[in-house]
């Protein structure tokens, strides 16, 4: 990390680590005390302390980096988003797919509310990985085998949430690269399947678990494709802490799910045909730069955000200042090294953040598929050479 970038993201780092830490020692307190008494009103609680962390990354795309997400949706589901249970159905284009899907849930209202299924490594990361965990994040093997019964449990554990959520699901199993690009390309050829140009072929079994455990509690899925204009260069989590902005574009199509087939395989299908039509919707986006079919609509930037941000702000300066005056800490050569510790802790955890963000960091494409025993396994070993 070069020495002027880490001059921006040591405090940024220092601010949301400090912070943070005392959002997941509410949420453990919660958790411990709270959650055995009322699994209702600790889901309420801790859909607000969450807020106040999530809040931060979301200050960052609008404040700090000035990332315009731009939002093409018909009126009547621009109306309901926020307001109603949804499986959220997105390829997996940037690097920060998961933030701007927090910035879209901050301008609906459910902000700590949105949860996703997520590699379990995730849950690991300080602070971010612990707070999703508290908040009921679902975390994967990726080996459907380990993956089948955790699934499953986490989406019945959904069936009694007391306010909106949204479940994100990223069924390309990875984030998009041409290397994936080519692997899947190649499988498809080689299988006849369609062949994708934008996308990954989906991995169905665990969207396929979803809509059979969640059809009767659910009413919608979200069908989202993010996409990056030309004239943009591509965010990722280095360029929002050095606060270099970006565009993306986010289409979003709305699907009752009482309109889905019943048996699996034909919901498997579904799947399948949604990112089938999701590559032309691309072909056509790369053609005009913008997604014609769908109206623009104003989200404007969080204030809430800002208020959170410039708040978390303060009373940590302020209790850092009261701390050194009361301690004397930096009179000392222990207090000094005892900082530089510190400040070289947060440098290490923030790179390790970043690095954990990048798409070039995910599993690399194996291009050499294996044939699959029938059809109904064709997208799960396609996927699995993607990883």
């Amino acid at each position: 990390m070069a020495v002027a970038a880490a001059a921006v993201i040591v405090p940024l780092g220092l601010l949301f680590f400090a912070s943070g830490l005392v959002v997941n020692l509410v949420q453990a307190i919660c958790y411990v005390l709270v959650r055995p008494l009322s699994k209702n009103l600790y889901r309420r609680i801790n859909r607000v302390v969450a807020e106040l962390l999530w809040l931060e990354l979301v200050w960052l795309i609008d404040w700090w980096a000035g990332v315009k997400v731009q939002l093409f949706i018909d009126r009547e589901t621009f109306r309901l988003m926020g307001k109603e249970h949804a499986l959220v159905l997105s390829n997996h284009r940037s690097d920060i797919d998961w933030l701007v899907g927090w910035v879209l849930a901050e301008r609906s209202g459910c902000l700590g509310s949105t949860l996703a299924v997520m590699k379990k490594s995730s849950k690991r990361l300080p602070v971010i990985g612990w707070s999703m965990w508290f908040s009921e994040y679902l975390f994967l093997e990726r080996s459907w085998a380990k993956d089948e019964s955790t699934l499953k449990s986490g989406l019945e554990r959904l069936r009694d949430f007391p306010l909106p959520f949204w479940l994100a699901l990223f069924v390309e199993g990875t984030r998009f690269t041409q290397a994936k690009l080519l692997a899947a390309q190649e499988y498809a050829t080689s299988t006849g399947l369609p062949v994708p140009r934008n996308v990954l072929i989906p991995r169905t079994k665990g969207f396929v678990s979803a809509v059979s455990h969640m059809r009767s509690f659910v009413p919608a899925i979200y069908d989202v494709t993010v996409a990056i204009p030309k004239s943009s260069p591509a965010p990722t989590m280095l360029r929002l802490f050095k606060g270099q902005p970006s565009v993306v574009h986010v289409h979003i199509k709305r699907h009752l799910m009482k309109e889905l087939p019943e048996p699996e395989e034909a919901v498997a299908q579904w799947c399948r045909d949604i990112f089938v039509a999701k590559d032309a919707l691309l072909d056509r986006y790369m053609a005009e730069d913008t997604f014609p079919d769908q109206e623009l609509q104003n989200t404007g930037r969080s204030l809430k955000s800002l208020l959170v941000v410039t708040s978390w702000a303060c009373l940590l300066v302020a209790g850092a200042v009261k701390f050194l005056r009361w301690s004397s800490f930096l009179s000392s050569w222990k207090g000094v090294a005892f900082l530089a510790l510190g400040l070289t802790v947060i440098t290490v955890l923030m790179h390790i953040l970043i690095l954990f963000s990048q798409s070039e960091r995910s599993n690399h494409a194996r291009v050499t598929p294996a044939k699959p025993r029938n059809r109904g396994d064709k997208e799960e070993s396609a996927s699995d050479k993607q990883h």
